[in-house]
């Protein structure tokens, strides 16, 4: 029998030939195409792994960030309450406003924000309650005092209020 190029070909080998090359090409393409899904797979898997990755280092540093910020709180709170004293010297009292001034604008550019408390419901997720004191005419669960006010970071409370709640008198 002869093919198109005019060469005899004998067909019992030709088939024989013909079934295994088929075969094996079928076997290729589908060794082929399960090797291309492992490597879509490997690469969203790659993919996913970078996303937490950066997802994590953003909140340790967020969270290095946060640790710093609050060693400062207690400072603020010093100056504070230092300028309720009266010093009697002027100049020691403008030094003082001048450096808590200089603290609130660093917070401030940190995003972090004090919270006034005084006179407004208590709100246990901002606030603890060092105490309760009777005040005639207050609404019970108003906050009467700030011993500590409460901080935020963006939208994350950095520090509660220590606050005194009014109660009705028993």
């Amino acid at each position: 029998m002869d093919n198109d190029l005019g060469v005899s070909v004998d067909s019992a080998a030709a088939t024989d030939d013909g079934v295994d090359l088929v075969s094996e090409l079928a076997a290729a393409r589908a060794k082929a195409e399960e090797n291309y899904n492992k490597f879509l797979y490997a690469m969203a898997d790659f993919e996913n792994y970078k996303k937490r990755i950066e997802r994590q280092l953003g909140d340790i540093a967020l969270s290095g960030k946060k640790s710093v910020l609050v060693k400062f709180l207690p400072v603020l709170d010093n100056l504070e309450r230092a300028l309720t004293f009266d010093p009697g010297s002027e100049g020691l009292r403008g030094g003082l406003q001048a450096t808590l001034r200089g603290f609130e604008s660093a917070f401030a550019s940190e995003n972090v924000k004090a919270l006034s408390l005084k006179g407004k419901p208590f709100d246990p997720k901002v606030a603890e309650a060092i105490g309760t004191q009777a005040a005639p005419g207050v609404e019970d669960d108003t906050v009467l005092e700030e011993a500590q006010r409460a901080y935020m970071y963006g939208e994350d409370l950095l520090r509660p209020a220590s606050v005194i709640v009014a109660k009705a008198a028993e």
